[in-house]
Parts: structure tokens; C-alpha cells; sequence
């Protein structure tokens, strides 16, 4: 019984950043073996965006593990709470959606953690079930089970406060209509990003209030975007979202910097980081890029693209080091990019480049093509720009 305990205790502790407590994690384990019980394991998203990307399958591949070792998944769509929008690690408002764009944003959901998640040992569940049925008085009681003082004490929260920003009501009762999700379901474990271990702890208070074993909490790190500065997020625009097409993803891939590659792996991949140290961080990136295409695109696409893509860039004798620009919009304006770069002085030097073909286009399609005009369409693999004969930029969506 001890070894099976702590084969599973293992399993969650590895790369998890909180556990809140391990020694009630221990309890729950204990009777689960015991009974042969499967935890009821909660995880949530809110439909704010149509599609689930990498930093997403950072817990599911952990609740993947957990389900091989016998246990069961709550997947809760917050098509209820996306209404309100989870204000965690915010400064300011967020948009409020439609419910048609909610439904439209949930349509994919299921089918796309499935390509992580058991199906069979998996529940969705839309948390405007309950919340339909909810009578006003009922949800005025459960209002009444925090302080507002008590929300105040998260961080975000009280910065946009003293700062004199906008905080709604709404806002307020997030973290209480997020964890009465947990009450509904009666979760054993609860899991989230670090920046959500307020909301999860709050789902333990309330399970307490309405006379529940407390679920533990346990977060993951979040795993950082493109610009390799903030969290993967499809309202910043840095995420590589597992639909994506091969080239894409791919090419996004290559773009991240080395600095964070080795938190790809580890958080993405079962290669041994102890291997991936070894290599030379161009081929190790070639390997995560390969890997992670083939693992949601299959494994002909994720060769393929490699081959490709070091057809295209790595025949230039184009360095590894190479600036990376990452575009928000595929139409872009070279001199503003070169300026903002700092790969010339001026507009008025970037222009003369380009008037007297000092700048070059390489790409799948026109590999060493001399560019003619400031306007630059940039396809999903990216391009490369040659700007004199020592300069590169690598410009990527």
C-alpha cells in the first residue's frame, strides 16, 4: 500500500508548484487504494477564446498521468463564469463576451483536450447547470460565506484598488462562483496555474461551509508565451494553439527563445532534460518543434516539417542566434520593423536598403528573393529577412 501511495503522490507532486496540503493528499490517496475509489479529480476552463493552446495541456498531460493511474476528470466548461471572465493576474477589465461567442469558443473544447485526456475516465460538464437553477436567495447565501476584505487580500486585486483601476462586483465574486463549482462536484483534488491558487483555495473554504471534506490544491506553472516575458495567453497574442496547422506551429516553435526552451520540454515532452542538455540548442530545438508537431499533427507532419524547415533556414548558414520579431498582424511594415529592431539607424536608411536591394526575402517560396517594398505579408512559417550581407531578423506570427 505505501509504495502505491507514493507512486501516486510521485506522480503529482512532479512539476507541481503548490500542494495544498500533501499530508490530507495523503489521506485522500490512502482511501482511495483502499476502497478502489477513483479521486475526483476538477479541472476548468473558461470558453474566452475558441481554442485550447500549450499552456493549457501543461495540467492536462498531468491529469492524463493521473488517469492512467486510475482516476477520474472533471472537465468544467465555465460557459457560466466566462460571462463574468476571470479577472486573475489582470490590471484591468476584460471584454465582456456574447453567449454566442461563448458557445462558439466552447464548441471545440471537447474534442480538443481529448487529444490529451482519457475519454473514457473523462466528464464535461457546463457549470451554467447549476447556475440556471440557482435560486437568488441561494446565491445571495453563498455571497454571504466570504468578506469583501477577505477577497481583498489578493494581490491583483488590491493593486488595481490602490491604483485607483476599475474592479466590478462581478470581478469580486469570481473566485466564489468558480469554487462552488467545486461544492457541486464534491472534488477530491483540484488543479490550476499558479495564478489561480487563490480561486482554488477559495473552492476549499466553501466545500468546508457546506460541510465537505476541503479539496486539495495543487498548481502548475505557467508556461511562458512567445515574447518569453508573460504567460502563454491568446489575448496577448503568444500562444501556439494545438489546431494549428503544422507549418505554424512548428515555426513558432523554432521562434521561442533557448532561454525557455528547456521549460518546454520540461513541461511539454517526456525527454529527459539530462539529454536535451547535451545538445546543441539548435538541434534541441529542432527536436522539441518535431516532437510537439507530431504529437498533435502526427508524426509524418512533425518530420516533415523539420526537413523543411532546415531546407528552408538552416542551408543559409543563417546564425542561431538570429533576432526574432514577432508579429501581431500578417501585414507589416518593414521599416517599422527594422526600426524597432534596431537593425538600422532610420527609416530613411531602411528605405535606401530596400531602393537599392540590400534587403532579401527567405522563405519556403522565395528563398533569397530580393525585396522590393516596405510591405511584407508574413506566411505561418515565418520569414527571414537578410538586411546587408551580416544582418538577419527572423519575423514570425
Amino acid at each position: 500500500m505505501k509504495s502505491q501511495i507514493q507512486r501516486h503522490l510521485d506522480a503529482i507532486r512532479e512539476n507541481t508548484v503548490d500542494l495544498v496540503s500533501e499530508d490530507a493528499l495523503t489521506a485522500k490517496l490512502e482511501q482511495s487504494l483502499l476502497t478502489n475509489t477513483p479521486l475526483k479529480l476538477k479541472i476548468g476552463f473558461d470558453p474566452t477564446a475558441r481554442d485550447i493552446h500549450l499552456g493549457h495541456t501543461v495540467l492536462l498531460r498531468k491529469l492524463r498521468v493521473l488517469q492512467d493511474l486510475g482516476h477520474f476528470v472533471y472537465l468544467i466548461i465555465g460557459d457560466f463564469t466566462a460571462k463574468i471572465g476571470d479577472p486573475s493576474g489582470r490590471n484591468s477589465l476584460r471584454p465582456v463576451l456574447s453567449d454566442e461567442e461563448i458557445k462558439d469558443n466552447a464548441a471545440t473544447y471537447t474534442e480538443q483536450a481529448f487529444k490529451i485526456l482519457d475519454e473514457g475516465k473523462t466528464k464535461i460538464i457546463y457549470n451554467s447547470i447549476w447556475y440556471k437553477q440557482m435560486k437568488l436567495s441561494a446565491f445571495l447565501s453563498l455571497l454571504s460565506s466570504y468578506t469583501v476584505a477577505r477577497i481583498l487580500e489578493r494581490e491583483d486585486f488590491s493593486q488595481r484598488v490602490k491604483e485607483n483601476r476599475p474592479l466590478t462586483l462581478l470581478e469580486i465574486i469570481y473566485p466564489l462562483v468558480q469554487g462552488y463549482d467545486s461544492v457541486m462536484l464534491e472534488a477530491d483534488i483540484e488543479f490550476g496555474g499558479t495564478d489561480q491558487k487563490f480561486n482554488l483555495i477559495v473552492g476549499r473554504h466553501l466545500q468546508e461551509v457546506f460541510n465537505q471534506k476541503p479539496q486539495i490544491v495543487a498548481t502548475m506553472p505557467l508556461l511562458v508565451g512567445l515574447d518569453g516575458k508573460n504567460k502563454m495567453s491568446k489575448s496577448l497574442g503568444n500562444y501556439i494553439g494545438i489546431t494549428e496547422e503544422a507549418k505554424s506551429m512548428f515555426g513558432k516553435l523554432m521562434s521561442i527563445n533557448d532561454e525557455v526552451m528547456l521549460e518546454y520540454f520540461r513541461l511539454l515532452t517526456e525527454i529527459s532534460l539530462e539529454d536535451v542538455k547535451k545538445m546543441h540548442p539548435k538541434e534541441a530545438k529542432l527536436l522539441l518543434a518535431q516532437t510537439i508537431v507530431s504529437f498533435y499533427r502526427g508524426k509524418d507532419a512533425g518530420a516533415k516539417e523539420r526537413e523543411e524547415f532546415q531546407r528552408v533556414f538552416s542551408q543559409k548558414e543563417i546564425p542561431a542566434d538570429i533576432t526574432t520579431y514577432h508579429a501581431k498582424q500578417e501585414n507589416v511594415d518593414v521599416l517599422e520593423v527594422l526600426m524597432v529592431t534596431k537593425l538600422v539607424v532610420s527609416k530613411n536608411e531602411a528605405r535606401r536598403l530596400i531602393t537599392q536591394g540590400g534587403i532579401s526575402l527567405i522563405d519556403a517560396h522565395n528563398t533569397g528573393k530580393t525585396l522590393t517594398t516596405a510591405s511584407l505579408t508574413i506566411p505561418a512559417h515565418g520569414v527571414i529577412l537578410k538586411i546587408g550581407k551580416k544582418k538577419f531578423l527572423k519575423i514570425v506570427l
